[in-house]
């Protein structure tokens, strides 16, 4: 296996080769890239089910007839360099959209059906590409994950050029804490209702499947169930679609119950118990503002989208279920009004046991600076007492945020220890605050006691009209002392 600055450099430069290509531009590198890199990686994972069903005992049907496999076309000797672009835009897309007969078939067919074809104009640039991705050898699976890390860091680094890196993607560190703190089970099912490159639901496969070989659990009948009854996720932008459902099909989920639509479209008021699920993971639009029309579709009215995503995994979320929530240090966690009522019903109906305070940067390097918290709640009753957690550190666009820097505070939230950037807080208290849900810190706290904003803000008040009354009379002393020594 290559070394990962190498993969990381050679897939830069394959990003550098297509961004310069008349046809692709800035606009579209990342789409073009990604069918490629699914093609490439795609090959070996037939690789491996052929492997694996064969073991069997079973006669493995490819998914991709040999003629559209990579190693065929991409590999092949084209003397009229031409031929190769209009094989890849008049017989290869068009082959991959109208794929169908299997569950496999009909997902990679949904996933080409949703490109908008091959943008590449020039055969040199196209051959380019192909060299370099056929630098990256995959023999066995921890290359194919490996290289997936890679795209996904790439992702990461190209988006944040774009500014939309930060609307659908998580930094990995940060998934996998929540996955361990819910700890997804077989059984369970599992969604992201916001699933951007769908890391949570990647990393809960990874926990689950994990787990199952740890207690040599993982036989075909577990397999089956993680492939086509455990994960579901929604996306509104194509883009992240499209990334989302390659991205699981590379990590080894071949039919990922993944479907384009507006989470925030649904009517929530009332919803069946078959559409509830055992557990959510997500890190949901905020900053966002949604039309009357859609703030009608939740018991809540407010047009913070973050507002609104709250209440939508509140209701989505069976009895006994658990979810794990990004969100803002802002309105949803202290504002008043719409914001304190939502906070008040969570509070109500479900078992908020966890908040985790991050650092402002931890989402610097996808262009956002936004403070968050992750916050855990279960629907298992109303919250007693919450354990609070707050993550020390800077972090940017260079100083990005590792699993390391989690490993105390996961450490203490699974004993619920308390320490000096950890603590509990009952509900009580909580109560009294009108259900503010940001962390403070009391070690902090009693160092420099601040006061609340609103007390703040009535104190400056009453300074300054003590300092206009003060200065009211002075001027009135003055002009009586000058009459005075007039006269």
């Amino acid at each position: 296996m290559i070394s990962q600055q190498l993969s990381k450099s050679d897939i830069k430069k394959a990003c550098d080769i297509l961004r310069r290509d008349d046809g692709v531009g800035a606009g579209n590198y990342v789409e073009q890239l990604s069918w490629l890199l699914f093609l490439r990686v795609f090959e070996n994972v037939e690789a491996q089910l052929k492997e694996i069903t064969e073991a069997e005992g079973k006669k493995y049907k490819t998914i991709i007839d040999k003629e559209y496999q990579w190693s065929s076309w991409a590999k092949k000797d084209w003397k009229d360099k031409d031929e190769l672009i209009h094989f890849v835009s008049n017989k290869l897309f068009p082959y991959l959209r109208k794929l169908k007969d299997t569950n496999e078939k009909e997902k990679i067919g949904e996933i080409f059906r949703e490109l908008d074809g091959n943008k590449i104009r020039s055969p040199y640039t196209l051959l380019d590409v192909i060299e370099i991705l056929d630098k990256i050898e995959m023999t066995h699976y921890q290359d194919t994950h490996f290289l997936s890390q890679v795209y996904e860091e790439i992702l990461q680094e190209m988006g944040a050029e774009g500014g939309w890196s930060g609307e659908f993607y998580t930094p990995r560190p940060i998934i996998r804490l929540m996955v361990d703190i819910i700890d997804p089970k077989l059984g369970d099912k599992i969604l992201d209702p916001f699933i951007g490159s769908a890391g949570f639901l990647v990393e809960s496969f990874h926990h689950i499947e994990e787990n199952l070989k740890k207690k040599s659990k993982l036989g075909v009948k577990e397999w089956n169930a993680l492939q086509t009854k455990t994960f579901y996720g929604q996306e509104k932008k194509p883009l992240p679609f499209l990334i989302g459902t390659m991205n699981m099909i590379l990590h080894r989920i071949l039919v990922p119950n993944l479907i384009r639509t507006n989470t925030l479209m649904e009517d929530v008021h009332n919803v069946p118990e078959s559409q509830k699920v055992d557990v959510i993971l997500t890190n949901p639009p905020f900053g966002g503002q949604e039309h009357k029309t859609v703030q009608n579709n939740f018991p809540i009215p407010v047009a913070a989208t973050e507002g609104l995503a709250l209440q939508y995994v509140m209701r989505r979320l069976k009895n006994g279920g658990r979810c794990g929530i990004v969100l803002p240090e802002g309105q949803i966690l202290f504002g008043g009004g719409a914001f304190k009522k939502i906070r008040e019903e969570l509070l109500q109906k479900f078992n908020v046991h966890t908040i985790i305070s991050l650092p402002q940067g931890v989402f610097a390097s996808m262009g956002a600076g936004v403070k968050t918290n992750l916050v855990f709640f279960d629907k298992t009753g109303s919250t007693k007492e919450i354990w609070f957690g707050e993550v020390g550190g800077k972090f940017t666009k260079k100083q990005v945020i590792y699993d390391s820097h989690f490993e105390e505070v996961f450490k203490k939230q699974q004993k619920q220890e308390k320490s000096e950037n950890t603590w509990i807080v009952p509900i009580d208290n909580i109560a009294k605050r009108n259900f503010d849900l940001s962390a403070k810190n009391p070690s902090k706290l009693a160092e420099e006691e601040l006061p609340e904003p609103e007390e703040l803000l009535k104190s400056i008040a009453k300074s300054q009209k003590e300092t206009e009354q003060i200065l009211s009379k002075t001027k009135k002393d003055f002009v009586i002392i000058e009459s005075a020594s007039k006269n």
